[in-house]
């Protein structure tokens, strides 16, 4: 079996080398998504500089649809001249720009060119073949640009243009992306579309991050959480890229930020600190932040008259000053510098995380509840992983299960299709641990375990009545340990708040066969039962435990990290850089001369001393090559990135044997 296993860093290109955006998405003070008509080049240029000095060296800029494009077959010449300008201005300040066409959506509100007439922005053979023509005709200005560095078709083209579907969709996509290569552009292109497919978000709205996969140069998520837990909402950029990652392109970053309007200035620094470093763990190669300035100047303009908050997005004031999160991007830079992120690969893994195909598969007859549900699953396992030290890989069940790691966690799955449950019993024999929670999922329809192989798989019987789930009847459930489980001692108890829906907060009743009951609930009843397979085990929590937590809010830390960081000790899938705290997270990347370096994010509120435990007697340095000599003391919400240097090799072949 082998003992890791590579995690997705794919990065852009230019002239063979990788390209790493940092910037932010651009549109003046003096006019917001109208700025072309009263362009200021003297402002635009002040904006530009203090991004640059600031360590940012790219926009993403918009062509505002209905100003641009304001006859079918005529683009507005004035505006094109203003957008020249604007190009030169980024060249003059060493900066690249990604310029958006199809902008009809911005800040909460939809604009179209007055000849759209309602016409159907996808199917409409017509309006398609003027936003080819537009998009051609933009590209052929300025492809020749060296200040243009990439393309996007359009801004939130799910919310402008709504749900469709997915054929519709797909071929909409394939001739506007055409679009850029018929008119010249080479740079890296993409949709601009949020990367909301199923297989992002578990909901269907015609745009699939795997249909289109084959079309794009990379895959650009926009992230706005609106969450229950700091530590789920400070790791969900770094979800949404693990997931986006099943295109197989480089994920960029592409709009994320928060107004400072629903957030201290201080907790804007810590949530901008979080995103950043944990979506680089997660591999995110590029990074653009939503936006470059607030617009107190234009409080009377919509959008911003009807949606306040929208105001003050800015990483810098209305006057220009920079804003604590521009503060953390330049910190961010001056990091990615000294790692020399664009050589290094993420470490490897040994672990995976199983992502059920009803996630994104719309399977006949099942129900839309299903997707999010696997989602909300996989993001809580995601952060018990993280909080054991366990950066895991996602694997898809759609793309198969895949052998070669030592441990896999199927988070409290309601269904898997018929042959992964076999699949997972050869992957067990092969000397693997294999941990499945049970779930009942959220809703009614066809109530029970959609499983097969249960008994062969773990050794148990499931004791249910047709069409009833068995509930959760206490506040809190508690598991005893009966023998260890890794470091967790025989007698050791663990406890988990109850909470879900009638549907889903219930747990499985088995008759335990030719398994061992490694755990039971406060009435007695098997909670964790093990079924050895060979070199390797089937391990069956009857709880929906990350279901539990996920159903909660301000609930992380919660003990399924313990679990999962005994689990990988049984495995041998215990990282090489640990801290026992859950609140700190570890993680790193490794450069191509063999340096590794070790982040620790403290994703609490409090400060934390933090010392690492190195598996393999090798010894961390700070960034600057000084000693580290006790304890290192994190502030809250803070990042400290460690320095592992590469091994020193012998003159002498025989001695680097």
């Amino acid at each position: 079996m082998t003992t890791a296993r590579p995690r997705p860093f794919e990065k852009l290109e230019c002239d063979g080398a990788p390209m790493l955006w940092l910037g932010a998405n651009f549109w003046s003070r003096t006019g917001g998504p109208l700025m072309w008509r009263s362009y200021d080049a003297a402002v635009v240029r002040e904006e530009l500089a203090v991004l640059r000095d600031h360590g940012l060296d790219m926009t993403r800029s918009f062509f505002y649809w209905p100003d641009f494009h304001r006859e079918p077959d005529r683009v507005d010449e004035e505006l094109c001249a203003h957008y020249a300008d604007f190009l030169d201005a980024h060249q003059q300040a060493g900066m690249t720009t990604v310029p958006t066409f199809i902008v009809g959506h911005m800040s909460g509100e939809n604009w179209d060119p007055s000849w759209r007439q309602g016409r159907d922005l996808y199917g409409d053979v017509w309006l398609v073949a003027r936003q080819a023509w537009f998009i051609r005709t933009m590209t052929a200005r300025f492809a020749a640009h060296p200040a243009v560095s990439g393309w996007l078709v359009s801004n939130e083209m799910p919310i402008y243009g709504g749900p469709a579907d997915t054929d519709t969709v797909s071929a909409w996509a394939e001739l506007v992306l055409a679009a850029v290569r018929a008119g010249g552009g080479t740079q890296p292109v993409s949709l601009g579309d949020g990367a909301w497919g199923a297989e992002v978000t578990g909901r269907v709205n015609g745009f699939s991050v795997r249909d289109t996969a084959s079309l794009v140069d990379f895959v650009g998520p926009h992230v706005y959480p609106m969450g229950t837990d700091v530590v789920r909402q400070h790791l969900r950029a770094a979800l949404v890229c693990e997931l986006a990652a099943v295109a197989g392109r480089p994920v960029v970053l592409e709009e994320f930020g928060l107004s400072s309007d629903f957030v201290s200035l201080e907790g804007a620094g810590h949530y901008y600190r979080q995103v950043l470093h944990t979506s680089l763990l997660a591999g995110a190669t590029g990074w653009v932040a939503w936006n470059n300035t607030d617009y107190d100047a234009l409080l009377a303009q919509d959008p911003y008259r009807h949606h306040p908050f929208e105001l003050h997005f800015g990483i810098t004031d209305g006057q220009g000053r920079p804003k604590p999160p521009l503060l953390e991007l330049a910190s961010f830079r001056e990091v990615l510098d000294a790692v020399d992120v664009g050589r290094c690969t993420r470490t490897p893994t040994s672990t995976a995380l199983v992502v059920s195909s009803y996630l994104e598969c719309c399977y006949p007859f099942t129900v839309e509840e299903d997707g999010p549900f696997v989602l909300a699953a996989v993001e809580q396992a995601h952060v018990a992983a993280r909080e054991a030290d366990l950066p895991p890989a996602f694997v898809r069940e759609r793309d198969g299960l895949d052998e070669g790691y030592r441990l896999y966690l199927v988070p409290s799955v309601k269904a898997l299709t018929a042959p992964s449950w076999y699949r997972l019993q050869e992957l067990a024999e092969a000397g693997a641990t294999v941990w499945v929670s049970y779930a009942a999922g959220d809703h009614d329809v066809q109530r029970g375990p959609w499983w097969s192989n249960t008994e062969g798989l773990f050794g148990v019987r499931n004791r249910l009545l047709y069409g009833l789930n068995d509930p959760i009847e206490d506040d809190d459930v508690e598991l005893r340990l009966l023998v260890p489980l890794g470091d967790l001692p025989a007698g050791e108890v663990l406890r988990f708040r109850a909470a879900g829906n009638a549907d889903a907060r219930s747990f499985l009743p088995v008759e335990v066969l030719d398994a061992e009951t490694v755990a039971v609930d406060a009435h007695g009843r098997p909670a964790i039962v093990r079924k050895r397979h060979g070199s390797g085990q089937a391990v069956l929590s009857t709880y929906p435990l990350e279901h539990l937590a996920a159903a909660r809010g301000r609930v992380n830390p919660e003990p399924t990290w313990r679990l999962y960081r005994a689990l990988a000790e049984e495995a041998g899938a215990t990282a090489d850089v640990t801290v026992p705290d859950p609140r700190v997270l570890v993680d790193g990347l490794e450069h191509e001369d063999g340096t590794r370096f070790v982040w620790l994010v403290n994703a609490a509120c409090e400060e934390v001393a933090a010392t690492p435990c190195l598996g393999d007697g090798a010894v961390l340095e700070r960034l600057d090559g000084s000693p580290i000599t006790g304890p290192l003391t994190l502030p809250p919400y803070g990042v400290v990135v460690l320095r592992r240097p590469a091994p020193t090799r012998s003159t002498h072949p025989e001695e680097n044997r």
